[in-house]
Parts: structure tokens; sequence; C-alpha cells
């Protein structure tokens, strides 16, 4: 080996000719360095956090000299009031069937007499019943509504006739009980109202028609939409929709949903949109099911097979479905976004080509779209195709261009086999980093779990960057200075920065790995990793283009500046994953460690934004008090987490930003063959930390689990209020002896057995007649349970029979029933069972057992003082839903 080959990286004083100043001008750097790196990454996180969060300022009706067709706030505002202050609105209640609807109904009416003389307004009220199956989490149920409500409003296009295609807008304003529903979703039917008041005032016609669907029924769930797109006359008009919906109260509407495939609506989205949201991440991951929520879209998209987009307000989830989703917590600009985009959006799909052309342009309709939008600013899309392309390239040349780049200045002392080497531990060190760090987040998530801390970071979530961000970050370092110690070669052609390079073409090698993965694996969330990536080939060019390779310290500044991109653009994801992720934990319930979900999610988002930030620590002279910095501020975040209140995971509104833990409640009467069969409460346990509060709350009784009640063996489904999928039979929920509700038999749906026939020999038919007479806000739910060798083949409710349902080892048919408007006139139904006819079984003998099962809501009259006592009990961090059930089963 020649003498010049035999370099030290301890001594960069004796490094290659080849690295001219960097001889002397880039020894190891002072430990302070490496706190400014922390201090960097805090500080992109900061930007990113604000622009996460930044809305435009409002117009109001003073603007309207200066901005006749724009989209007005503040008229969009007084809807809202209204709409607030009819209080909750669950389907079925007067607030929602007649005060809400009559009030949406009288404001369009209006809006007919404002209209410009140009524009026509036609509107329909749809009052629907129908019936399909459907879904949850892999649990069919038949979803059955009668007398939902859709206000329908249509703003012709020019020259439009019947049958021409048209641009649909959806919104519901109903509500969950006990919330008022301003964000979720009135919010969405106030922009609505004045985007179709701006619209009916332009001079000139759109191209295309607008349909604008005020619905009824979506948290019952979904219902009201089904009526249109399957009975309503201008369904088969609607080509494309946008569906407005919110799960959180405020920030931005994000684009979460698109298509399916159908490209060009993205396309319009990028052309027409002047504050960009959305990200191709949200759809795939709302996709996978994670989020405990849906939408319209999914009624329009599978039943009437139209494409659309998805909008939904994502930040301050603690108040989804809480009394805090109220206009208190609402400001202009959150609705001035919202319409600027939809108002733009909707004029551009509305006056464009493809409506027109998507019933028979392929090149339409097929093909998905990798989208996003950089900080809010900037917004991108292209084909999945090209994003493929794009993926592969950027892989391969980050590994070419920065490896050619670092191998001529040493080529000739046979420096290709240190860069590798290098390349290696740089490599290595990520890929073992990455691997420590999710198992030191999960011991982490473990033992606060088990020292019944869980959840301490949830109303204060700078905890998180103490509890799980700190320990990430020591993982990092420590695993770059073990594959340093374990790989180190003490004579090499490369001085130091040319070390620290060539490492980092060890962490373009595991992105470029990552990338590839993900882009055979047709997941197009790989574009996430590729921008991180693209940062740092930028910064490799640049360097290479300026000669700043000799130039060690404008070499480090040109890096650290191309990572400030990539720090803004992943702290940007990580800020949104955590906005939408940590409420959700209050309502995933409390079979599952929350702590596990949160600590993954920083360990990857940790990856994302200090990946290239770790080598560095190869500059320092002593990176020991970078780690034991880290070390003192991960202990803090513990001790605040685990001693002092601010790791209490509740808040009530008393500091303006309520987050509190969700219970339901419902008052129940159980009834076997007409009689008295049990009474009492059943406490619905929606987060990890909720069955302590249920116990204190029950004391000095004792709670049962649900599954492990008496009735499970004497009734179907344990004889409980059965009405979600989600909450019941994924959670675990509890039960508490008590005495029966005070009902009024007239105001309970009756479900009564009028005659049995005998059809043939294998085959009986039973008829029932269903009435729902008062207008309250109740839900019913059938479970049918056939006897061992019957089976249930036909029935009135809708063509075909879905699968059974399976509930703590029980196979039964479930039917959910909502009523919107109450009706005096009887509905009948008719079940046909088959039977074996050759097995012994008496005529008389029964073939089913049938559990009626009905809900009430936002029914305070209902409650007696033993239930209200109880509800009074839970905290006032607490938000509770309490509601009244009898569950009447009967065999026949």
């Amino acid at each position: 080996m020649s003498p010049k080959a035999k370099q030290k990286t301890e001594d960069p004083s004796k490094a290659s000719p080849s690295s001219g100043e960097s001889a002397t001008n880039l020894h190891q750097l002072d430990a302070q360095y490496g706190v400014l790196g922390i201090v960097l990454l805090l500080f992109c996180g900061t930007v990113s956090s604000y622009l996460c969060t930044l809305l435009p300022d409002a117009l109001t009706t003073s603007d309207l000299s200066n901005h006749p067709t724009a989209f007005i706030a503040e008229r969009a505002w007084e809807t809202l009031q209204v709409l607030n202050d009819f209080g909750p609105k669950p389907t079925g209640s007067v607030a929602n069937e007649l005060r809400a609807a009559e009030y949406l109904r009288r404001e369009i009416e209006k809006l007919k007499a404002t209209k410009h003389t140009v524009q026509q307004i036609e509107t329909r009220h749809q009052i629907v019943s129908g019936a399909y199956p459907i879904a949850f989490q892999g649990h069919p149920l038949t979803s059955v509504y009668r007398r939902a409500q859709n206000l329908v409003a249509k703003l012709p296009g020019e020259g439009a006739k019947d049958g021409d295609p048209a641009l649909m807008l959806n919104c519901h304003y109903d509500t969950v009980a006990s919330s008022p529903g301003a964000s979720d979703d009135g919010g969405s039917c106030a922009v609505m109202l004045e985007i179709l008041r701006v619209l009916s005032r332009s001079p000139e016609r759109n191209r295309h028609s607008i349909i604008f669907l005020f619905n009824g029924a979506e948290e019952t769930p979904l219902q009201a939409a089904h009526g249109f797109i399957s009975q309503h006359r201008w369904a088969n008009e609607v080509r494309a929709f946008l569906n407005l919906e919110s799960a959180g109260s405020g920030g931005k509407e994000q684009l979460f949903q698109s298509g399916p495939q159908h490209p060009w609506l993205v396309a319009a989205y990028a052309r027409a949109i002047r504050h960009p949201a959305g990200q191709t991440f949200s759809e795939e991951l709302f996709h996978s099911g994670l989020i405990p929520s849906d939408t319209d879209f999914r009624i329009f998209r599978d039943f009437g097979h139209v494409p659309g987009m998805d909008f939904a307000h994502t930040i301050n989830g603690y108040r989804y479905h809480t009394r805090f989703d109220n206009i208190d917590f609402l400001t202009l600009p959150v609705l001035q976004r919202t319409g600027d985009n939809i108002l733009a959006l909707t004029r551009e799909i509305a006056n464009g080509d493809e409506l027109a052309m998507v019933a028979d342009d392929s090149h339409l309709t097929t093909g998905y779209s990798v989208y996003f939008d950089f900080l809010g600013l900037y917004f991108f899309h292209y084909s999945s195709s090209v994003g493929q392309l794009l993926n592969y390239s950027l892989a391969v040349l980050s590994l070419v261009l920065p490896y050619a780049e670092l191998l001529q200045p040493v080529r000739r002392v046979g420096g290709a086999g240190h860069i590798i080497r290098q390349m290696v531990v740089g490599f290595l060190g990520t890929t073992v980093g990455a691997m420590l760090s999710v198992a030191v987040v999960l011991v982490i998530a473990n033992r606060l779990d088990a020292i019944g801390r869980a959840m301490a970071w949830y109303s204060t979530s700078y905890l998180i960057l103490g509890i799980y961000g700190c320990p990430v970050m020591l993982v990092h370092c420590l695993s770059q200075r073990l594959c340093n110690h374990l790989l180190q070669n003490k004579e090499t052609s490369l001085n130091l920065a040319q070390t620290v390079r060539s490492r980092l073409l060890g962490v373009n090698l595991f992105w470029a790995v990552v990338i590839v993965c993900l882009t055979i694996a047709n997941i197009r969330s790989a574009y996430i990793p590729a921008v991180i990536l693209l940062c740092s080939v930028l910064s490799s060019l640049t360097t290479s283009l300026f000669g700043y390779q000799r130039r060690p310290h404008r070499w480090l500044g040109v890096h650290l500046a191309f990572q400030s991109v990539a720090m803004l653009w992943s702290t940007h994801f990580y800020h949104l994953i955590m906005k939408l992720f940590i409420p959700i934990t209050g309502r995933i319930g409390g079979t599952v460690n929350p702590e596990y979900l949160i600590g993954l999610l920083v360990a990857i988002g940790g990856l994302l934004c200090i990946s290239y930030l770790v080598p560095l620590i190869g500059l320092l002279n002593q990176s020991s008090e970078l780690t034991a910095r880290l070390t003192v501020f991960a202990m803090i975040g513990f001790l605040l987490a685990c001693c002092t209140q601010v790791g209490f995971p509740y808040r009530d509104e008393t500091n303006g930003e309520p987050s509190v833990q969700r219970h339901y409640v419902t008052h129940t009467l159980q009834v076997t063959n007409g009689s008295y069969a049990g009474s009492g409460y059943l406490l619905r346990e929606m987060d990890r930390n909720a069955v302590r509060v249920i116990r204190g709350v029950a004391k000095p009784h004792d709670i049962t689990p649900m599954r492990q009640l008496a009735t499970c063996k004497s009734m179907p489904f344990c004889g409980i209020p059965f009405y979600s999928v989600w909450h019941q039979i994924r959670f675990d929920n509890y039960w508490l002896e008590g005495p029966p509700p005070s009902l009024e038999p007239e105001h309970v749906p009756t479900f009564e057995l009028e005659k049995v026939s005998q059809l043939s020999v294998g085959t009986r038919q039973y008829a029932f007649h269903i009435n729902h007479r008062h207008q309250s806000s109740v839900q019913s739910a059938l479970v049918i349970v056939p006897q061992p060798g019957v089976r249930l083949v036909k029935w009135s409710l809708m063509d075909t029979v879905p699968e059974m349902m399976q509930f703590n080892g029980q196979r039964a048919y479930f039917v959910l029933i909502t009523y919107g408007l109450a009706q005096d006139s009887v509905w009948n139904v008719t079940f046909d069972f088959e039977h074996d006819p050759d097995a012994k079984r008496r005529a008389e003998e029964p073939l089913v057992a049938i559990s009626w099962i009905n809900t009430f809501w936002e029914c305070k009259e209902l409650h007696t003082a033993d239930f209200r006592g109880l509800v009074e009990k839970f905290p006032e961090w607490a938000h509770v839903i309490p509601s009244v059930a009898v569950v009447n089963m009967t065999e026949y």
C-alpha cells in the first residue's frame, strides 16, 4: 500500500492531497454543534406546525363590493350559528327531522328569490326508505332506514336537460347524540349553502349542472346517502361528487380520498385549489382500516359507482362527536378556507370537459394518482406509473451520483473500498438504529402501560418528544457509534469529511431500498421517503457543481440547508399523523395499548427526521455530551409524565382546550318471552383508562365484563343493546346491575307477530308488522338466531340475505333500523326459514330466537333518578353519552 493510502481518520491533517483545504479546516467540531442539530430540528418542526394550521383571513359582508363572486365566511357563519343552536340532531329527533330540515329548506327557498335572472334553482324534498347490505371491519349487517330525509337542490347548467351530467356536493346535517355537530357536519352544510348562494347569483350559468345534497342520516350510518344514490331521479345524472366531512374541529380540510382511479379529479384539484392540503398517504391510511370512521364516499362509490373526492377537517379530534363540537371552538377562517377551495373546485369541474366525457373516455377513468401538498404551499400530482419510474430512477441516482463524486479524488489511492466500507457503516447504522428504536419504544410503551400511566401525552402532546423522541434519537446515535466501532478502519484514504459523506451514502442506500420495496408493493406513499432522498441527491449535486467537496464547511452548510427542507417535510407528516392519531386513541377501546401505536409512529417519524443528521456525529470531537443531554431530556419527559399533573391525560374546558374521556352509558331493560329478565347499565370502554373510571363510578357495586354475563347463555348476543359493530364487537364493555328504566310503551317501536305460514314441508314464513309513531331519536335492531339446522333463506327487507355476524361465539343475522320522520302506518316484514323436514321437530317448536332492540338517544325525559345519579358521578373531564334501551327476546 502506498504511503498516501495510509491515512488515519483520527488525524485529518494527514489526509490525501486531494482533500485540499479539508486537511485543516474541518477538524472535529465542538460538541455544542450536536445540540444545534437538535435546535435546527425543533425549529423546522415549529415552522411546519405553524404552516399546518395556517388559515386565510375571512371575508365579511363588507368585502362584497370588492369580491362580489367570492365565498363570504360571515354569511356561512350565520347559517352555522342557527344549526349549532338547534343542539344535538340525531336522526329521528325533532331537532333534526323538523327544525334543521325545515330551516335548510327555507334557506334554499330564499336563495330562489335572490338568484340572478339567468339562473334556476330546482329543489326536491326526498323522504326515502330502503335497505342495503354492508360490512364494517369485516362484520356484515343489513342497514335499514325508514323515512329518512334528503334536501336536494340543483343549479342547472347551460342548456342542461334531464339526464345530462352533473357534479354533486354532499354534506349531512344530522349529528350524533350529545353533540351539536358544528364541525361534523354543520360547517360543511353552511359552506355548501353559501356556495349555492354565490353560484346562483352569477350572471353566467355553469356549463354543467350542480346538485347540492343536504342529507339527514349519515351518522346512522350512511343511510340517507344510499337513499339518494339508489332512488332519487337525479342520481343517474351524477358523474362526480365532492363529499364534505369532518373528523375533528377546525383546521384545514384535507383531501383524503379520491377516485377510485379517475385521475382527472386530482388534476382538477391541482388546477383549482388556492390552499392545497391533500396526501395520497392519507388515502392509503384510511383504506387500511386504521381510522375508526367511514363516510358517504363509500356509499356513492359502492352503490352508485360514481367517482369523487372526500374532504375532512382532522385537527382537534378531541372534540369530534362530543359536546365541544360546537361553534365556540370554530373560527371564521376555517369556513373561509374550505369555502374558497370547494367553490373553486366546483367551478373548475362544473365548467370543464371531463363530466361530459367521463362515461366514454377510458383515459379519464383508469389509473391511480400520486398527489401531495408541500407544506400547504404547493401541490404536486402525477400518475402512479410515472411515480414508479421516478422512484426507481431516484433510487439509482442517489447511489451512483454521490459515489462517483466521492470516488473521483481518491480513485488513485484505492479509495473505492474505503468508500464502500463507510457506506456499509452508514447503511447498517441506519438499519440497526431503526430496528432498535422500534424495540425501545415498544419496551417503553409496555412499561408505561404496566405502571398505569398510559396516554400521559393525550392532552400534553409535547411529552411525546421526551418519552419517545429522545430515546429514539439516542438509539440512532448509539447505533451509528456502535457500527463505526465494529467496522472502523484506522488506515484509510478518506479524510473526516469524506468518511461522513460516505456514511451518508449508506443512508441513501437505506432509503433507496425502502423506496424500491414500497414501489414493488404498489404503495404509492413511497413519495414520502422519496422527497427526503431527493433532498440528499440535490445536496450532492450542488456540492459537486460548486466544487464544495474540497471545502467541507461549505459542504456541511449545503447539506444542512437541504436537510432543513427534508426536516420541514418530515416534521409536517409528524404533525399531521400526531394530530390525527392522538385524539383517535381516545376512542379505539381499551383492548389496544395506545402507547404501542404512538411509540411506533414516533420511531418512524424519528427515522424520517434524523436519518441524515445522525451520521454527522462523526464530526463531533465528543458525542457523549449530545447523548447525555438527550438522556436528560428523556428523563425530564418521564418525570413529567409519571410524577406530575402534567401527565394526567384529560382536560375539561377550563383551559379552552378540552380533551375529554368518552363514555357511553345505556340504561337497559331485558325481557325474555314477555317476562322480565334483568336490567342495568351497559358501560362502554372507549380507551385504555376507561375501565378504572368505570369501576370508580360503579362503586360500591361490581361490574361484569359484557361477554361474561349470564344472559350470554339465554339471549342472543348476551342480551345487550346491540347497535354498533365497531364499539360492541371490538370493545370490552361492562355491565352494572341496576333498576329498570322508565319507558312509555306507546313510545317504543313495536315488532309484533301477525301470522305464521307453512309455505312448504320444509319452509315456514313469519309475518311481522313494525310500527313507530312517536317522533324521537330511536334506533331499532333485530338479532335473528336460527335454531341448529334452520336457515333464513328469504326476507322482505331486500332481495338478498347477507352472511351472519359472529359475536362471542354466537352467529346471527343483524339488522339495524333507523327512523327519520315518524309515520302512523305499520310496516310489514316477512322472514322465510327453511328447515329439514325429516328432522324430528314438532310443529309448535320454535325455529328462531329474535331480539327486538330499541335504543333511545337524546331522551332525558326517560332518565330515572338512579340513571341521572350514575351519570353525575362521572368527572368533569368526562363526556358521557347517555341512552336508554330495551332488549326483548322472543322465540318463534
